[in-house]
Formats: structure tokens, sequence, C-alpha cells
């Protein structure tokens, strides 16, 4: 029998062993059935809206009489499809929203009306793959290997074994080997089959197989190191979970405090608030002066920048657009301060590899706050050929019909910002 075997067959003695395992196995499932089904949700939305998006312009066909009403009433969708491994670690999508629906109206509103929930109360994250890697394989590992030698010695066994020919290779490796291989089985297995069915493309696949990896060997080191000290096995295992705690847990919610005080965002809420106060506004500003400020903006349509005294649809997206530049640096603000405490989290992710190592997982899944924020630049850059497109018309006074809907200029989640 070889030294692997029989370690195999003494761990499939221990109820406790198995038991763990078995419970480390059944979280990994349900965590990438969870996942699937949060991606499935988000494709079947996307794909739900994009179905209506048909059946709503041709009833706006019906009754569009020319470009204004046809940019006032015409939504248009824009959506961030959930990668091929998002399943295994959703990020930052528990509170982005998946998709939008914009007008050629004030844009900065329409973005941030969505932060209707508190980021604070998402800060565990949701239920996944990356959740059951970061912070329970690392418990299951502690259970299996805390007492690897004070256990021998509480049994009286461990000068015999310690004694035994090549005992370091022959014993304690291949039962470090078998157990944690134990663990990444009940991870990657369950992880396997969620990227079978999610069709993750090989190489990532391979990728975030290689950060689980990483975690559970990051864990055995710290374990053995601990329990290779000569003191009973309930002081290891104290010890263990004290470092479990500092540094899943209350090291990064301190460095995650510590930078959002030194980093100051913008709350999105306000920033949406203040944009459509302005906008409101714009109804009793003198016309003469918004037009004037837009075409600094926008020189090449002075030509037909002429309006009735009357109510008019270039002086109306004249003033929408003033109220996107009204809060342009706040929300400038907002974009630099979400993505500087992002940068300084990854880095601080150096000094507490767990944490380093959740964010790794994001990234690759194309989950993380650096997504999220490419998103809301795809919208923007979006945003302004659609208005730019009814500006044409509008400035031109070109006649605009049915058939003109059908050139709106669409959203494409491939081109970048």
């Amino acid at each position: 029998m070889s030294n692997l075997t029989r370690e195999f067959a003494f761990m499939l003695r221990s109820k406790s062993a198995l038991l763990a395992l078995a419970l480390l196995a059944i979280c990994a499932s349900a965590a990438v059935a969870l996942g699937l089904a949060s991606v499935a949700r988000d494709r079947a939305a996307i794909d739900r809206m994009l179905a209506g998006q048909v059946a709503e312009e041709r009833a706006l066909e019906a009754f569009v009489e020319d470009a204004g009403s046809g940019a006032y009433y015409g939504f248009q969708p824009t959506w961030d499809a959930p990668s091929d491994l998002a399943f295994a670690a959703l990020g930052s999508r528990d509170i982005a929203p998946a998709l939008l629906r914009v007008r050629a109206l004030a844009l900065e509103a329409q973005i941030y009306e969505n932060e209707a929930a508190n980021p604070e109360l998402s800060l565990p994250g949701r239920f996944d793959l990356a959740f059951v890697v970061i912070y329970l394989a690392p418990l299951v590992l502690i259970a299996l290997l805390h007492d690897l030698w004070s256990g021998e010695r509480e049994a009286g066994r461990y000068h015999a074994l310690e004694a035994l020919p090549g005992a370091n290779r022959r014993l304690w490796s291949a039962r470090v080997l078998v157990r944690v291989g134990g663990v990444l089985l009940a991870l990657l297995l369950p992880f396997a089959v969620g990227a079978l069915i999610a069709g993750t493309a090989p190489l990532r696949a391979l990728g975030f197989a290689g950060l689980i990896v990483l975690v559970a060997l990051l864990w055995t080191a710290i374990i053995l190191i601990v329990a290779w000290r000569g003191v009973r096995s309930a002081v290891h295992a104290a010890s263990l979970a004290a470092i479990w705690f500092a540094l899943t847990l209350v090291a990064p919610a301190g460095a995650n405090l510590a930078i959002n005080a030194a980093v100051p965002v913008p709350d999105g809420a306000a920033l949406a608030r203040e944009n459509r106060e302005y906008v409101h506004a714009g109804w009793d500003r003198p016309k003469d002066g918004t037009m004037r400020d837009f075409l600094e903006l926008y020189p090449q349509l002075a030509p037909g920048a002429a309006i009735p005294p009357t109510f008019s649809w270039k002086w109306y997206f004249a003033f929408q657009h003033l109220g996107d530049r009204h809060v342009a640096e706040q929300a400038a603000a907002y974009r630099d301060g979400i993505a500087r405490r992002a940068e300084l989290a990854r880095t601080a992710g150096w000094l507490l590899p767990p944490a380093g190592l959740a964010q790794a997982m994001t990234a690759l899944a194309r989950t993380d706050v650096a997504a999220q924020l490419d998103y809301q630049m795809r919208i923007r850059a979006y945003h302004q050929r659609l208005r730019e497109f009814y500006y044409d018309y509008l400035f031109s006074e070109k006649p605009f019909g049915p058939d003109d809907l059908r050139r709106v200029p669409r959203f494409d989640p491939a081109i970048g910002s």
C-alpha cells in the first residue's frame, strides 16, 4: 500500500474529516448553482429587455412626429452581459445594474438613480464560489490540519512515528497532500461542472482554478507553521481561528474603512438629485443664455440654433445636456474616487493575501469595480452618439419619421469607452 493510499484510507475512517469535506463540497456546489442562477437571471432580463424593445419601437413609430419626440420618448437599451466566469465570483454585480435603458436626456441622473441599495450592506458579498473559497475553505483546512503533529503527541504515538525511516516524506507529507487534496477536490469539482455549464473559456477556467489552489496553499502554509509548535491541539485551533478571523474579516474591514476615509467619494444619489434640479430649473432660465452656453460646447450647430419664443426641442435638449455639464466635475470625482479606492484596495491586497486573491477572482471574472466603471463609460460614449444623432436632425431641421427611428444608433457592448 502506498503512502498516499494509506493516508487516504485513514482519512476515510475519520467521520469528522469526511463531514467537513462533505459540507465544503455541498457549500461549493450550492454556491456554483446560485451563481449560475444569478447569471441566468441577468441574461434572461437582458433578453426580455431586447425583445420588448422591438415592440416598443413599433409603438413609437405610430406617433413620432419629429426628432424631438423621437429623442424624448425613445428609450434605448444598454447592458453589461455577465462573463463566462461571473457565476464563480459575482463581485460588484450584486449592486451594479446589469442593464439600463437611457434616453437622449440628461444622463447622470439616469445612471445614478439606480443607486437605491446601500453598498455597505453588500460588503460581505454574495454567497458565491469565491466566498466559499476565501471564507469557508480555510476553516475546513484548519479542522483537518491543526492537529497534524499535536494530535499524535496527545495520543502518545508521535515519537514512534518520528522514529520511522523517512517519516517527514512518508507520513507527514502524505497526510498533508491527502487532506489538502480532499479540500481542493471539494472545491474544484463543482467549479469544473459550473464552468462546463457556463461554457467558460479553458484558459480562464484554469486561471480561476489556479487561484483556488493558491488560496489552499496559502492557508496550508499558515496552518503548518502554527501546527508545528509543540502545544496542545486546542491551542492550535484557537490560534488559527484568530488568524483566520483577523486575515479574512477584521483586517480587510479595517482597510476598507481606512480607504473610504482617505478617499471621499460624492454620493451618487445626491449627484443625480443635483442633476435633476439643475435640469428642472432650466425651464426658468433665459433661453438665450441657455443656447449661448450650449453653443460653446457645440459651435458647429450655431447656423441652425435659432429658436422660436415658444417651446423648442433644440432649447429643451440644450438645457438637458447643460445639466450633465453642471455636475460633470462631481461625476468625474465620483468615478475617480471609486477607481482610487479600488486601486488602494488592490495595494492592500498585497499585504492581506486573502483579500488580494478575492480581488484577483473578481478581476478574472470581470465582475470587479473596474468592470462596473467600464460599463458606465460605455454608456456615456453611447449616450453621446445618441444625442448627436438627434442634434443633427434638430439643428438642421431635417424631417424625421418612422424610417429614421431605424437609424438610431444602437448600443454595442463590445465597443469600449
